[in-house]
């Protein structure tokens, strides 16, 4: 309990002045004319000043309140790896022992998680959200048990109270971390682009020169070379195939090197086409001729080249064959020097006339056995003695006919496997005449069908007349073929009862024999939205397997996927951190990089006061390893050094709290005015006597 004296007067203050002034005077005077009395007189009007001014005793009845130390605990990511658990645990348990020994004072600790997203180590903004909830004026001093690796040291708020730092890590700690300094997310197919790699130690690293680096796509095969450490590594690219790919770098973990989550980088490059090179071969003119040609020139991304045999077959006038054309067409420098330069031929009611001979053809069987894409739009003429199924291409395409050509009208339709072919998926959807009571699609009619008959091997996407083939897609050694066994798709652009989706019908065809990756019937891909993972699963198959998760630290999750459209399955995981994750199924693999490969977390791994020293000298605190040993703590006075060898100090506040005011008054009012009187009767008799 303590006690103060208030006052509280009686008049204004002005008043009180005033008074005191006026007494001043009077006392002045009495002391001037010498009367014996006039200190009698003056503690008369000093009590009659007190009286006035009514002074009180204020007691209070005080609870005196604990110190308090925060203990800000690290636990991103970056202190789950070597020994960093076990030493924040023994630093704790300090901590805690020390605390518990020094009276009035009692510890707070706070737990620091990694940051949403790749935020990293947000150390000072969760001390900050602390601070804010505790007195000032009890914060005795802050502790924080950390690799010294955050993220958000310039949130640091202002500190009432020494800073000190345990730091984890061992003094001979060191790792190997590999970067990707320089990566476009753009590049053009068939040219290389330059991406600039770094793999560098830090730390106490044993001495080394050259490193191995594995690079892969797409989850492929990994390639292998012997690369400089610590010098920037320029590595030309070229991409496969077109839309997004994934390369993956990696230095294999070496002995001793605190964690293998910063040896891999992962870099997601999108494929773009520079130009479509395509050849298109017209055997005659015909309605849909043109609107091939219209429909390949309308897109500027587009080289076409186009011939059309002008001559009908039934015309006979003994001119050789090598001397019809308007001018020399090259037959031979298109069919043989540079037949590889193009992404697609397409043979449009073609027929054999001698004009490109069997090795010319043989040529294309081995352009399509190498990767190439061939395309036949075929009318009666397949169906005939002169159809290019009796060529070497027969050998190549997926529908043999059977001499039936049927001149009759059929609405074209959707497969059950052509449902779930991603060429034709949706494709009924598109439709200018949608019949709510059908199960068709609301296109206009064909009025031809080429009899066929499609192999095994082949896929059949849409059917015609009394379901016969009409579409049929095959794969032949590295490269595709297509056909559609009719020549009336022109129909639908021409808006024919109506028309139909030729052109995306067309485009998709295009986009899978160029091996889209968005358009393949067999893939596993992955799509993320923050750290959500939507796993998708493409499929001819009507079940597939469950989906296998390699997590950044290698640990696995199963994922059972669910068929939403057909041949589409699909699920959605969140991933519990950011980083590098390989998706398998036993056939197919796919990579997914959450955030970058190396999170933030991991990019310096090497414990390090180096951030927090200028906050802990500004607090005059101290930083201290935790390999060292246990530290004690200390009460110190505020403004004093509060670190020492082997031992940190905390400042104590002696913050209390009011429980109880009572106000009495010093003397009573009586009292003041009995000896006031008092003291003037005094000063009377005095001065009277005299």
């Amino acid at each position: 309990m303590t006690g103060s004296v208030i006052l509280d007067p009686l008049l204004p203050l002005v008043a009180v002045y005033v008074l005191a002034g006026l007494a001043a005077v009077g006392l002045g005077f009495a002391i001037w004319r010498r009367l014996p009395g006039w200190w009698l007189r003056g503690l008369a009007g000093l009590a009659l000043l007190a009286a006035i001014a009514n002074p009180s005793l204020q007691r209070e009845d005080r609870e005196p309140l604990t110190d308090i130390v925060m203990l800000v605990v690290d636990e991103s990511a970056s202190q789950n790896i070597s020994d960093r658990p076990d030493q924040t645990a023994a630093a704790i348990a300090n901590v805690e022992a020390e605390i518990a020994r020094i009276p009035n004072t009692e510890l707070r600790v706070v737990s620091v998680p990694d940051g949403e997203g790749d935020a990293g180590t947000t150390l000072m903004t969760t001390l900050s959200e602390a601070l804010a909830e505790e007195p000032q004026g009890r914060i005795a001093g802050i502790i924080a048990v950390t690799d010294g690796r955050l993220h958000d040291i310039e949130r640091a708020p202002p500190l009432p109270a020494p800073l000190h730092a345990l730091i984890t890590g061992q003094p001979d700690d060191w790792d190997r971390r590999l970067t990707v300094t320089n990566a476009p997310a753009f590049a053009i197919m068939g040219e290389a682009i330059t991406l600039t790699l770094r793999i560098e130690d830090q730390g106490a690293a044993p001495e080394s020169t050259f490193v191995p680096l594995t690079i892969s796509i797409d989850g492929g095969p990994p390639a292998e070379f012997e690369v400089l450490l610590n010098e920037d590594i320029e590595l030309p690219v070229e991409l496969p195939h077109g839309g997004m790919n994934v390369l993956q770098f990696a230095t294999p973990a070496v002995a001793g090197e605190l964690t293998d989550r910063n040896n891999a980088a992962v870099v997601q490059i999108n494929g773009v086409r520079d130009r479509l090179r395509v050849l298109l071969v017209s055997g005659e003119p015909h309605a849909g001729e043109r609107t091939w040609r219209n429909l390949l020139k309308a897109d500027a991304a587009v080289d076409l080249v186009h011939f059309t045999i002008l001559r009908p077959p039934e015309k006979q006038d003994g001119v050789p064959v090598n001397e019809l054309s308007l001018i020399a067409f090259p037959t031979r420098e298109l069919f043989l020097e540079k037949i590889n330069d193009f992404d697609l031929i397409i043979f449009d009611r073609y027929r054999r006339r001698g004009i490109l001979p069997n090795h010319y053809l043989d040529n294309i069987v081995n352009y399509v056995a190498e990767g190439g894409a061939v395309l036949v739009s075929s009318g009666p003429e397949y169906g005939g003695a002169e159809s290019i199924f009796r060529s070497p291409l027969g050998a190549i395409l997926p529908g043999q006919p059977t001499a039936r050509v049927y001149e009759e009208g059929y609405t074209p339709d959707i497969t059950d496997l052509g449902d779930r072919h991603p060429v034709t998926e949706g494709l009924a959807k598109l439709t200018p005449n949608p019949d709510p009571d059908s199960t068709l699609p609301g296109w206009g009619r064909w009025l031809r069908l080429v009899d066929v008959v499609v192999p095994d091997t082949a896929n059949v996407l849409m059917s015609g007349l009394d379901d016969r083939p009409l579409l049929a897609l095959e794969r032949i050694g590295q490269g595709r073929v297509a056909l559609i066994a009719s020549d009336h798709s022109w129909l639908w652009a021409r808006g024919y009862e109506g028309g139909g989706p030729q052109l995306e019908l067309l485009r998709r065809l295009a986009h899978w024999m160029m091996k889209e990756p968005e358009l393949e019937e067999e893939a596993l891909t992955a799509e993320a939205a923050g750290q959500t993972l939507r796993v998708i699963r493409r499929s001819l198959s009507e079940d597939v397997g469950d989906v296998t998760v390699i997590h950044p630290d290698g640990s696995e999750t199963v994922l059972e996927l669910e068929e939403t459209t057909p041949g589409r399955f699909e699920t959605l995981w969140n991933a519990p951190e950011v980083g590098l994750y390989r998706l398998s199924d036993g056939d197919k693999t796919a990579v997914m990089a959450l955030g970058p490969a190396a999170p933030r977390e991991f990019e310096q791994t090497i414990a390090s006061d180096g951030l927090l020293t200028p906050l802990i000298d500004s607090t005059r605190g101290g930083a201290r390893l935790i390999s060292n040993g246990d530290i004690t703590i200390r009460t110190v006075r505020a403004g004093r050094p509060a670190a020492g060898r082997g031992w940190i100090g905390i400042t104590p506040r002696e913050a209390y709290r009011t429980a109880d005011i009572s106000v009495s008054p010093l003397l009573p009012a009586w009292a003041f005015l009995l000896l006031a009187s008092l003291l003037i009767v005094g000063a009377w008799l005095r001065e009277g006597r005299r």
